[in-house]
């Protein structure tokens, strides 16, 4: 009888290597990859569609969650990708969680809330209480003003039927007076500056058809006008040797030169400089 190993301990050992396990089970970012591949869709149109940035979708698949911020952000964004790629988010959170140390834990709001209440609030002045309490004593002050005096006119009043002095011209007087606002003045005709002077230069500048800007200038470069003349409006200048005139808005106005009109057509909207003498109507 040999001394040796015996048959059954000359067989192999059992290969406990990685590669002889079973399978493992598919981790967190891989299954979400796979589910994305199987639903059509690209990272780029994941992350359009859920709003989780292209590299956080990247990192995830790739199962890197650091990018993430912390557990909760993950689990967020677990939850979001695998709606987006139709999986049931809770087994993926499940097995996130027991490969990550398990959820995390919730705050606890009572000892927070209970720090808020025992600390002493400080509160400051309430200014918006002091101004409404001014704003009311204002309003009856001013009330109360308003009604004495309405008392005392009354009074006077009473006093003045009982001395038998006569009313107020005011208070006898009809209803107000509407009054019509004065018609604009027409443009001025031919006759109406006919008259000017001979050893003048005289130029009178009208806005029937709209308002325009205008200038005028003494043969010294005096100003003589700048501004607006509106609808209706006429304006009349006189120099010993000459008038220079800027038109804002030509075609709105009428010029009538040493008692004639001017009959330029000119264009609406288009600026003019015009230049009159003793001698005229000629544009200089």
């Amino acid at each position: 009888m040999s001394i040796g190993n015996s048959p059954e301990d000359e067989r192999p050992f059992e290969d406990v290597s990685e590669e002889a396990r079973p399978s493992a089970r598919p981790s967190v970012g891989r299954v979400l990859k796979d589910a994305r591949l199987a639903a059509g869709l690209t990272v780029d149109e994941v992350s359009a569609a859920t709003r989780v940035r292209i590299a956080i979708v990247h990192a995830i698949e790739a199962d890197d969650f650091a990018p993430c911020g912390g557990d909760v952000y993950a689990r967020g964004h677990i939850r979001t990708l695998a709606r987006e790629v139709h999986l049931d988010p809770a087994p993926l959170l499940a097995q996130y969680d027991a490969e990550h140390g398990g959820r995390p834990a919730p705050t606890p709001a009572a000892p927070l809330f209970e720090a808020e209440r025992i600390r002493p609030e400080r509160r400051g002045p309430n200014w918006t209480a002091a101004m409404v309490a001014a704003i009311v004593v204002v309003i009856g002050f001013v009330g109360f003003t308003a009604f004495k005096g309405g008392g005392s006119g009354d009074s006077s009043a009473k006093a003045q039927v009982a001395e038998g002095s006569t009313p107020s011209t005011n208070s006898a007087s009809p209803g107000p007076k509407h009054t019509r606002p004065a018609d604009p003045k027409p443009a001025p005709s031919d006759s109406a500056i006919a008259a000017a002077p001979q050893d003048k230069v005289t130029v009178q500048v009208s806005a029937p058809n709209g308002r325009s800007w205008i200038s005028a200038k003494d043969h010294n470069g005096r100003m003589l006008f700048d501004g607006l003349l509106s609808k209706g409006e006429s304006k009349t200048f006189q120099d010993s040797t000459k008038i220079n005139l800027i038109l804002g808005d030509a075609g709105a106005v009428q010029l009538y030169v040493n008692g004639k009109k001017i009959e330029d057509q000119f264009q609406p909207g288009a600026v003019e400089r015009l230049t009159y003498t003793k001698g005229d109507p000629q544009v200089g």
